[in-house]
């Protein structure tokens, strides 16, 4: 198998859109006393939050100083938990505004829901932090571009939380489709088969204690509170979540669109609904969407199902791209498998992952935004594809769309959806 160097890998890991720097060199942690020490505040702390936690107390150097959560039960035991993993204190916020006020903290780590994201990040960028955001960094395509603005203006350092980017692996695989090996590449699908059962209609009931109900909605538009919502099955609403294509359908979108290295398309058509359960859930359980790039040539396939189902060549969370001389199969964040000719012969492979947390870190401490492998821009675009498509599911009908202007063809009321009516003082400004 041919060998790949630091340089080649790199190169694949942005679409060829966007223009590679120099790659500068990473000063190495030890030449760092403590006053060089970075520190990390972590901002929702009960789900990915934890995985952001060990991801970087793990790097050399580096301390989550903050935790931040609205919910003040799951933050006591939070910093109990990090107390005792790691035997020292740690602060705690419920209000991610007073983190921003601590000139102390270097970088923030946001795993909020969905609808809090590009707004917290932005916050951030306004406040000279840089920031990790976890997938989708926004909840809705206005607000993708206003923190792709808020980045530069800024200039901070904006990784987005899509790990199969620093994948040994998934890079290979990516400078493998670049350099043809399965031929010319013309459809990529990605495929999110996870196991989401009924949750019932639990109706209204009181906010628990411990709670800021105001906080924890912020940009969206006020409801009573509803255990369907907090903390998980917020997903399924579209106020604060964005189905499962923007859920875990982000890696696999952000994949398909670096793998045939496109942007925006121009027509999306998307077919789907609620077959299974009769809850409270809007979002569609099953959901098929087409996003076609008729100037390049280029289609890419997106099947969300929801229980009972086969796999794709093995494959129930992943992507696969289709060329005229084979086909490539990734089954995960880390494993690639390739197949060639007519009759399939089994070609390179690797499994191997890597540290998205560590590559935020290198490029915090380079200040090179070209360091990262999930750059904002990636970020917005990866979103905003699966946004597409909820919004052509939502309206029942093919969109065109402007991937230049970033809006809808003759469409009032597609466009309408391309952002959302945001709750004072919780509001995504024109100018950030």
């Amino acid at each position: 198998m041919k060998k790949f160097t630091r340089r080649d890998i790199l190169k694949a890991t942005v679409p060829s859109s966007l223009a590679m720097m120099a790659i500068p060199t990473i000063i190495p942690s030890t030449a760092f006393g403590a006053n060089d020490r970075l520190r990390v505040a972590v901002i929702g702390i009960n789900g990915r939050g934890k995985d952001h936690i060990s991801g970087f107390m793990k790097q050399d150097n580096v301390e989550v100083a903050t935790l931040c959560d609205v919910d003040n039960v799951v933050l006591k035991a939070g910093a109990k938990a990090f107390e005792e993993k790691y035997s020292k204190k740690v602060n705690t916020e419920t209000d991610l505004r007073k983190v921003y006020e601590d000139k102390s903290i270097d970088a923030v780590s946001i795993a909020t829901p969905n609808h809090w994201h590009a707004l917290a990040a932005i916050w951030a960028c306004q406040a000279d932090k840089d920031v990790y955001v976890e997938k989708p960094a926004c909840h809705n395509i206005f607000e993708g571009r206003k923190l792709v603005e808020a980045a530069s203006k800024y200039n901070r350092i904006v990784q987005h939380g899509v790990q199969l980017r620093s994948s040994v692996a998934i890079q290979e695989a990516i400078k493998h489709l670049r350099d043809g090996l399965i031929g010319k590449v013309y459809m990529a699908r990605g495929t999110v088969y996870k196991w989401r059962p009924d949750i019932g209609d639990l109706g209204k009931s009181p906010v628990p204690e411990g709670l800021n109900w105001d906080l924890w909605q912020g940009p969206a538009q006020a409801r009573e509170f509803s255990k369907n919502y907090v903390h998980y099955n917020w997903h399924w609403f579209w106020e604060y979540g964005n189905g499962d294509v923007g859920n875990q359908g982000i890696h696999e979108t952000d994949l398909c669109m670096w793998g045939l290295d496109v942007g925006l398309p121009e027509t999306i058509t998307a077919a789907g609904g609620k077959y299974l359960w009769n809850d409270c859930k809007e979002t569609p359980e099953v959901l098929s969407t087409t996003y076609n790039y008729p100037k390049q040539g280029k289609v890419i396939q997106m099947e969300v199902r929801p229980w009972m189902t086969n796999k794709e060549d093995g494959v129930e969370v992943g992507n696969i791209f289709y060329g005229d001389k084979g086909y490539m199969v990734i089954n995960g964040y880390n494993d690639y498998k390739t197949f060639l000719g007519k009759e399939r012969t089994p070609g390179p492979a690797r499994k191997e992952g890597g540290d998205h947390y560590k590559n935020f870190i290198d490029a915090v401490r380079a200040k090179d935004k070209s360091l990262l492998n999930g750059p904002v821009e990636t970020a917005h675009l990866a979103s905003s594809i699966a946004h597409l498509g909820n919004i052509s599911y939502r309206l029942g009908r093919t969109l065109h769309f402007d991937p230049n202007k970033e809006t809808f063809v003759g469409d009032k009321e597609a466009n309408a959806m391309l952002s959302r009516k945001y709750r004072a003082p919780y509001v995504v400004p024109d100018k950030v």
